[in-house]
């Protein structure tokens, strides 16, 4: 698969779309790089990378802690220290709302610079290797297999 591949599997993601293209392009070079690295490795490698996957945490829960953390810290600081505080859990609300509303704030630039990934990228990078591993041989088998049968129907109709 090359990059441009990765990139038409991932479409759709609204956080990728309010993303530049040169870090959208970074974090599919780098998958692609990752594909590439374990397809030379054992299916026991492969499935430790797929577990460190299911384990890797995307955007939408580094934006979540993100907020929590700083809601905790301007809250306790506006009632303990000043009024002012509160500016901070207000701002946290309205990037959130701004996140879930357009699919971008001013973390998920941050974010994204520093290379966390969508969820959808992950599972890009997760079914990819799932493949090398040859989790869909069967599938594949199955497939001929319902074809052929499908042929043979066809064929002993017009005889």
């Amino acid at each position: 698969m090359t990059i441009n591949d990765y990139s038409e599997l991932i479409r759709g993601d609204r956080v990728r779309a309010n993303t530049s293209p040169e870090i959208n392009q970074a974090i599919d070079t780098e998958i692609a790089a990752s594909v590439r690295f374990y397809a030379s490795k054992t299916n026991y490698e492969i499935t430790k990378r797929i577990k460190e996957l299911d384990l890797e945490w995307d955007i939408e829960r580094y934006l979540e802690a993100n907020a929590a953390i700083f809601t905790a810290i301007g809250s306790s600081m506006g009632f303990k220290k000043s009024r002012f505080w509160l500016i901070l859990p207000l701002t946290v609300s309205i990037f959130l709302l701004q996140h879930a509303v357009q699919g971008w704030c001013p973390p998920v630039s941050v974010f994204r610079r520093l290379g966390i990934r969508t969820r959808r990228e992950i599972e890009v990078e997760k079914y990819a290797l799932k493949a090398l591993r040859g989790d869909f041989d069967e599938v594949s088998d199955q497939e001929i297999s319902i074809n052929r049968a499908k042929k043979a129907v066809t064929e002993s109709r017009s005889v």
